[in-house]
C-alpha cells in the first residue's frame, strides 16, 4: 500500500492538491505516520474556486496552510466513523461538519469516493474546496 501523498499523485486527479501540499510544505507530514483523515479536493473542485484564487494562496503560504490544514483531521476516519460524530476538528483547529443523513457530506462539499485506504490514514475524495467560517 502507499501513503497519503503517493496515492493522491498516482491517482492523477488530485494534481492541483499536491502542488498546494508541497508549496505550502506538508509533503512531509501527510508521509509521516499520521494517521490522518484526509479530505481531498480533486482538480474539479479547485476549478470551481475564483480564477486567481490558487495563485493568490500559493503566494500566502500561512493562509494555503491553514486552508489544506483544515481539509485534514487526525486519525483513520472511515465514512461510518465520520457519521458517527458528526461533527470533527481539523489540524487546523476548526470543526468540521459530517453530514450522512442524505449521501456524505463534509461542510459544504459532496464526497464523491469515500473510505480510500492509505499506509497513514484515510482519504475521502471531495469535490468542493472547504473554506473555514
Amino acid at each position: 500500500m502507499a501513503d497519503i501523498v503517493d496515492i493522491a499523485v498516482s491517482a492523477g486527479s488530485f494534481s492541483t492538491l499536491v502542488t498546494a501540499v508541497q508549496a505550502a510544505g506538508l509533503v512531509e507530514t501527510l508521509k509521516s505516520a499520521g494517521p490522518f483523515t484526509v479530505f481531498a479536493p480533486n482538480d474539479e473542485a479547485f476549478a470551481k474556486l475564483p480564477p486567481g484564487t490558487i495563485q493568490t494562496l500559493v503566494q500566502n503560504i500561512p493562509q494555503l496552510t491553514r486552508i489544506l490544514t483544515f481539509h485534514v483531521v487526525s486519525g483513520k476516519l472511515t465514512q461510518a466513523d465520520l457519521a458517527k460524530l458528526g461533527t470533527v476538528t481539523s489540524l487546523e483547529g476548526s470543526p468540521i461538519p459530517i453530514n450522512c443523513s442524505n449521501g456524505f457530506e463534509v461542510k459544504n462539499a459532496t464526497v464523491v469516493a469515500a473510505d480510500i485506504l492509505a499506509d497513514n490514514g484515510m482519504i475521502h475524495v471531495i469535490d468542493t474546496v472547504i473554506l473555514m467560517g
